[in-house]
Parts: C-alpha cells; structure tokens; sequence
C-alpha cells in the first residue's frame, strides 16, 4: 500500500494506524446509536407505550430511514463545503436528535428524535467515506476499508455490553448521554488531527443542473447500481436480524442478561472476515473475494432454511448462534468490498458518490427490514428465507455489475 498507485493525488498526513482509528470511530457512530439500543427497546417500547413489542423495533429501522436522507444532503454539502465542514455541521445536528431522544416521553418523539439523530450522523459517515477516497483508491482503498472495518466491528461487539451496563446501573435515557460523550470526543480529535482532505479549488459549489447531472452519471452507470442494488439486498436482510435481534433471543430463546455477550459474538464473526478480508483483497482482489463470499452466504441460507424447518423454525440456540456465526462471516467480506467497488468509477464526485449510494442501498434496505420483520412471530422462518431469497437477488445484481464493468472497459479501451 506504500506504492505511488495506492494514493491519490491528496497524500495522508497521519498514520495509517491512527487515520483507520479515526475513521473506524467517526462511522462508528452509526453502529453505536443502533447497537447500544438494542437491550433497551422492549423497554423503552413498553415505557412509551408502544402498540405492539415489534413496534419497538422501528426505534432501529426508522433510524436507516433518516440516514437515506441524510446522506442526499451531506453528499454534495460535503463536496461544495468541504469534509471538515459537514463533519461539524453532522454531529450538532447529532447532539440535536440525541436531546429530543432523551428527552421523548411517546415513541412518536422519539422516532422524531432517532430521524433527527440519523440525519446529522450521515454526516460523518459521508465525509469519513469521502475522506478514505480522497486519499486511497482501488485494491488499496478496499484494504483500508477492510482495516476500518475490523476496528469498527469492536463497537457492536461492545456496545450492547455497555448498553446493558447502563439500563442495569442506570435508566435507558442514560444511553443517549452516552451518544452525546462519544459524539463530542470524536469531533474534538477530529479536529485536532486530521486536515481537509478536498482543497478549495477542488470543491463543487452546488447546483441543482451539476446535482442531476452527477446523479443521472451514478444512476445509469451499470456497474455502480449493481453493486448498490447488492449491497441493499445485503445489508436489507441482514437489518432484519439486527433490528429483531434483541426479539429474537430475548424473548424466543428466554437468553436474557446473555443477550449482549450473543451478540458480540456474533459481530465477532464480522470482524473476523473484515481481517480476512484485509490480508487476502490485494492477493485475490476485490471481485473475486465477492463472488467467494456470495457463494458462501448463498449456501449458509439454503443450509439454515433446511435447519429451521428440521427443527420448526426455532433450532436449538447453540445450532442457531453456530450456523449464523459462519454466514456472517461471509457478509463481513461483502460489506467492505461491495462498497469499495460502486466507489471506484466516482473519485470525481466521491462525496456525491458516497451519499447516493449509501441512500440508495438504505432505501433498498429498510422496507426488505420491514417486511421480512412483519412476519416474525415466534420462529425464525422469516429471518431464514429473508437471507436467501435477497442474497440470491444479490448475486444476479453483482453478476449485473461485473458484465457492465467489463463492458465499460473494453469501451475504454476500444
């Protein structure tokens, strides 16, 4: 990664170590206001009266609802302003939505609030991904993605830990002055280290005409849609785990204080194929690490659905944490590679880039949550065909991507 071909023309300034640190903790932000809930949303449901126990999982879903439309704004606001300017303007709008948050008294105000929250930290995830392009391109970036994502899984492991520490020693609004340390702590090292990655006379001031222009560029660009399409379908059944999983082994498998320890094990999982993912990309490169890890995660959904209807939809919890372990790890290697490849043909609109394909995919994302959570009603049958049928439809999507890929570089090259 220390050769000429791995940077761009903006050289980084800090240690690889420290840059990934730093990055890993500013997107971390997202995986925290979502993973430090989950102890508490049964009884935040049951405290402001929630109609139904699934409603409670809309404090999750509803939250990658905001963030599609957070990223729209922070793309181009990111471009025009610069990284360090949407930075800052995110995480106040963060510390906004933590307040209403904290202070809600009925799940309307706090959906409002968890709206509100994940519009402003769309902000630094936006820049933070914006930043990685701005100084890292191809097999390289994928391998800095892949480095952030091993520090970045730390933060589901440990925050339903201290998610349940807190509800234990204190109340779930507690959990919100949590956010609200980390936001802070994270800006101000921010700040204090890292410089602004987009020069002045690199920036787009914003314009409705060069908006369309640049969206209508990412949006019929093959290879870029497909990989979006598939990282949706992806991350759409996995946050149908994710938002019922508290559900799931709270209240089908009776796991009780085990829960957080279950799911950092779990997230583990993801972390493990994030290293894997880091010593092998430059090796084996990024397209064929998917098509390895689309086989795998296609293969644990067809042996997970035999699984479920073996044992009537709920397996013992030993079989089930075992089985969904090894498929993780497969979707750990989609996540960083996935990413990095619908990235790769929009260096000149990184932040517009970033933000419409991170909206898109949380717009494919969240009604596959939504649906495939509807019919949960105590087995894991949903949750079982979820992953099959939407990582099937990733796989034609990605086989999509590559032929346009190739397509596009015999134009080039012709």
């Amino acid at each position: 990664m220390s050769t000429q071909a791995s940077f761009t023309s903006s050289q980084p300034t800090l240690h690889l170590m420290e840059f990934v640190a730093l990055m890993a903790l500013m997107t971390s932000l997202v995986a925290l206001s979502i993973d430090a809930m989950l102890p508490a949303l049964i009884q935040i449901g049951h405290e402001l009266h929630a109609q139904d126990i699934n409603d409670a999982h809309l404090i999750v879903s509803v939250f990658f609802g905001g963030m599609a439309f957070g990223q729209i704004f922070f793309g181009p606001f990111s471009d025009a302003r610069g990284r360090r300017a949407a930075i800052l303007l995110g995480l106040c709008i963060f510390v906004v939505g933590t307040v209403v948050c904290m202070m809600a008294n009925d799940m309307t105000t706090m959906l409002i609030g968890r709206l509100i929250q994940a519009f402003g930290v769309s902000g630094p995830r936006i820049a933070a991904m914006a930043i990685i392009r701005d100084l890292y391109v191809g097999e390289a970036m994928a391998k800095v993605m892949s480095f952030i994502m091993m520090v970045f899984i730390l933060v589901p492991m440990i925050a339903p830990v201290v998610g349940q520490a807190v509800l234990t020693f204190f109340s779930w609004r507690h959990i919100f002055t949590l956010f609200l340390v980390v936001a802070v702590l994270t800006g101000a090292w921010f700040f204090a280290r890292q410089p602004e990655t987009l020069p002045k006379a690199n920036r787009k001031t914003f314009s409705w005409a060069q908006f369309f222009r640049s969206s209508k560029f990412i949006l019929t660009h093959g290879s870029v849609m497909g990989y979006t399409i598939a990282m949706g379908c992806i991350f759409g059944s996995f946050l149908a785990y994710l938002s019922a999983s508290q559900t799931i082994f709270q209240e089908y498998y009776s796991a009780g204080v085990m829960f957080p320890y279950i799911f950092a094990t779990l997230a583990f999982s993801i972390g493990l194929a994030s290293f894997f993912n880091s010593k092998m990309v430059m090796r084996f490169g990024m397209s064929r690490l998917c098509q390895f890890a689309l086989t795998g995660a296609i293969s644990f959904a067809v042996i997970f659905n035999a699984i479920l209807w073996a044992y009537e939809g709920l397996p013992p919890l030993p079989l089930t944490v075992t089985v969904l372990f090894i498929g993780f790890f497969f979707v750990g290697i989609l996540f960083g590679n996935l990413n990095a490849m619908a990235m790769q043909p929009l260096g000149h609109i990184a932040g517009l880039g970033a933000a419409i394909i991170g909206s898109l995919s949380s717009i494919f994302a969240v009604p596959i949550a939504l649906v495939v959570d509807s019919f949960l009603s105590g087995n894991l049958f949903p949750i079982g065909l979820g992953f099959l049928c939407f990582y099937i439809i990733a796989f034609l999507a990605v086989r999509f991507a590559e032929h346009s890929r190739l397509l596009e570089e015999s134009v080039a090259i012709g």
